[in-house]
């Protein structure tokens, strides 16, 4: 594994060809967003760019594929997008896939197995380096390029209200707006919600309970009350934001029950603690204002792990 610059990135795209771009599990915008943006901009290049993604492609986010198909080709040369660890890349994804030979991402915590290695963790998103090869390698923008990037940027900084925003955050969605509808973008991602999403936040409301002296709320969803409801992924996106607004809570914890008796941890904070140092307990990682980590077991015993180590960080 070697850390390579950013000049280095764009002559290795430049230098190659067929490529497997890889999203992350329980997919987001910024993986999502990055990887289409480059596939289309490799593309325009008389690339050949494939992305590969863990599932279906969200439904909230099919905007991003509404000009993407598949091309036929055998992969050759294998790129992950806003990945932070290997564990986080799902079976279907890595199908077919031996090594890594290059990453792209902003996570500080990033531990991926790659032959070349690029992490900005002064992004706010990896679509900030998405942008920054587009712009290098001179592909001209298009609604394609532009609406991933702009999806990249505007969700993982919760539509510029997040820490991690920065005077380039914004120089990058000013020249990238008038290529996307960015308004239809914030609208799906930001604004309208299902019914179903809507009873899950009133259900989520209920679960919540305080500890380390009503610094840390925790909040939960099971699969029995996901079916219940008729939820989906699109449902769960955005929820461990609801923690972290009760003012005086400055570590919000949201644990999401998935299938084989594991819990998705989502982990939001404030003033200034760092959730990737707390999920690092647990062999997550992330961001200094969101993380994440797994945890094996039931609800009562991975609640109580968490409260455990709540209380001693906090």
């Amino acid at each position: 594994m070697r850390m390579i610059t950013l000049d280095e990135v764009a002559s290795l795209l430049q230098e190659n060809d067929d490529f497997k771009l890889l999203t992350h599990i329980y997919p987001d915008g910024d993986t999502l967003g990055g990887a289409f943006a480059l596939a289309f901009a490799l593309r325009k290049l008389g690339k050949r760019a494939n992305v590969a993604v863990n599932g279906p492609v969200p439904s909230k986010f099919r905007y991003l594929t509404k000009n993407y198909r598949d091309q036929e080709f055998e992969p050759r040369y294998i790129v992950s997008v806003d990945v932070a660890a290997m564990t986080l890349l799902g079976d279907s994804v890595m199908e077919g896939v031996d090594k890594i030979d290059l990453c792209i991402d902003h996570h500080r915590t990033n531990s991926v197995a790659a032959d070349h290695v690029y992490v900005d963790s002064s992004a706010a998103a990896a679509c900030e380096t998405i942008w920054q090869l587009v712009e290098m390698l001179g592909v001209e923008l298009d609604e394609d390029i532009a609406g991933g990037i702009y999806t990249g940027v505007s969700t993982d900084t919760g539509c510029f209200c997040y820490t991690n925003t920065t005077p380039r955050t914004h120089e990058i969605a000013a020249k990238i707006i008038p290529f996307c509808d960015w308004r239809e973008i914030n609208y799906i991602n930001f604004v309208v919600k299902t019914r179903a999403k809507i009873k899950m936040e009133r259900m989520i409301y209920d679960t919540m309970e305080f500890y380390a002296g009503g610094k840390c709320a925790i909040v939960y969803t099971t699969i029995a009350m996901q079916q219940a409801l008729g939820a989906g992924d699109d449902e769960m996106e955005g929820l461990a934001n609801i923690p972290r607004q009760v003012e005086g809570v400055e570590m919000g914890i949201t644990m999401r029950e998935k299938e084989g008796g594991v819990f998705k941890i989502s982990v939001r904070t404030n003033d200034g603690i760092n959730a990737a140092e707390f999920c690092k307990q647990f062999g997550g990682g992330g961001h200094p204002g969101a993380a994440g980590c797994s945890i094996e077991g039931d609800l009562g015993t991975a609640k109580k792990l968490l409260i455990d180590a709540a209380e001693a960080f906090l």
